[in-house]
């Protein structure tokens, strides 16, 4: 008797493909290309092969040269004739419109670049309207001057152009270009009504800020998927989604949270990458308000991770960019469970390196760097939680005593003969 056997989805395969240049070295672009894997994972697709190249900078025409191009041609042909199909290949960096269309020429699979991954994983994660539509409106930005690749089959049909206008091509002059600047017009339409309702959506937030009364904000920042949302449970106990993929926080959530006699509100906002879209940034306005107008930063960084130097001034770059450098800030290291090192033997007499440097080491050099200014915990063990709800209440009542002098706390605190009375306004 014939078995039936219900087989999984395919998931669809990538390729990556990213550069080495006099600005970025081998190791970095490992890294980043590392990321980029686990951004095309957070999307749905599996990584089976990545190609790198040497260049000065990327060619105009196929970011990569032609050789290298062949070469991955070559992969995805053989691939194909093993009946191991390749759904996309993937670039490290933003792609032209120029050099999409002669990408996708040469290889004949969907071509993706940094950016556009970004925003379907963003498109993906969006739950709320306000995020959707923040979404959408980055799309359209991305789109729009790309849009003439989408007719490039109309160009084709068309032939040539001038006097004869070439074979076939009679009749087929206007409708591409009509169709084009159609689209573009209901594009611009469309981001228009979408302004309008970010605008709108704006306001909503300002009252809603007005409205939350006489309390110290703080905000969660820091690089995606570094433990925020973790963090955001603990402190005030409550459901924020947390996953380990990139972006799995993308609506900002604001929580009153209450540390001894201390209310506060506290913000887990959408987490920072490496070359994060310009149009991203503008269009998520009104979900990094939070953070350019909170009282207080709390910098969560993932201390095992092996470039989190980088990660750190990536964040940095990225408050300065939409206004909120110079704010009270405060690193939060997490993490600290899944940190390793790498122990140098003893007859090893070459200068150590940051992979050699102990846990104990490294956070005795970074309280150094910061003037104590830093916490070391791990949020998923939770590891030195109970210290680090006492380093924030010290900050958050200088900076609630001094933002509000004549504000009363939640209730007044009393030492007396050893003995702590509370008593409530």
């Amino acid at each position: 008797m014939k078995e039936f056997v219900i087989s999984e989805a395919q998931v669809e395969t990538a390729v990556l493909v990213g550069l080495v240049t006099k600005t970025q070295d081998e190791r970095k672009t490992n890294e980043y290309l590392d990321e980029l894997a686990f951004l095309a994972e957070t999307a749905g697709a599996q990584v089976v092969k990545r190609f790198t190249q040497r260049l000065e900078q990327a060619n105009s025409v196929t970011y990569v040269g032609k050789g290298k191009l062949d070469e991955i041609k070559q992969y995805i042909k053989d691939e194909e004739e093993a009946e191991r199909e390749v759904g996309m290949v993937i670039f490290d960096d933003e792609l032209s419109a120029k050099q999409i269309r002669n990408i996708e020429g040469e290889l004949k699979v969907k071509i993706l670049d940094r950016t556009s991954l970004i925003l379907d994983i963003f498109a993906m994660r969006a739950q709320t309207a306000n995020a959707k539509t923040q979404v959408e409106l980055a799309q359209y930005k991305y789109m729009l001057p790309r849009l003439q690749r989408l007719w490039t089959h109309l160009e084709r049909q068309g032939g040539g152009s001038g006097a004869g206008g070439g074979k076939g091509s009679v009749g087929l002059r206007g409708p591409g270009e009509t169709q084009l600047e159609m689209d573009r017009r209901i594009i611009l339409n469309r981001m228009s009504l979408l302004k309008e309702r970010l605008a709108e959506i704006d306001k909503q937030k300002n009252t809603q800020r007005k409205n939350r009364g006489r309390l110290i904000r703080v905000a969660l920042v820091g690089y995606t998927n570094v433990g925020k949302s973790t963090l955001m449970n603990l402190l005030a106990k409550s459901e924020v989604f947390a996953e380990n993929k990139l972006f799995a926080t993308l609506d900002t959530t604001v929580r009153k949270v209450i540390i001894e006699n201390l209310p506060f509100l506290l913000s887990d906002t959408v987490g920072f990458i490496r070359k994060l879209p310009t149009d991203l940034v503008d269009s998520f306005k009104s979900t990094l308000d939070e953070v350019r107008e909170a009282d207080l930063l709390l910098h969560v960084v993932d201390i095992s991770h092996p470039d989190f130097e980088e990660q750190i001034d990536v964040v940095n770059r990225t408050l300065a960019d939409i206004g909120a450098a110079g704010k009270p800030m405060m690193i939060v290291f997490n993490k600290i469970d899944a940190y390793t090192y790498i122990k140098k033997d003893e007859d090893d007499l070459t200068p150590r390196t940051k992979e050699n440097l102990t846990l104990e080491e490294l956070m005795r050099t970074w309280m150094a760097k910061l003037d104590d200014n830093c916490i070391f915990i791990s949020a998923r063990e939770r590891q030195n939680i109970e210290e680090l709800k006492r380093v924030v209440y010290r900050q958050v009542k200088a900076l609630h005593v001094q933002k509000y002098p004549y504000n009363d706390f939640l209730y007044q605190t009393y030492d007396n003969n050893d003995e702590e009375l509370k008593s409530e306004n």
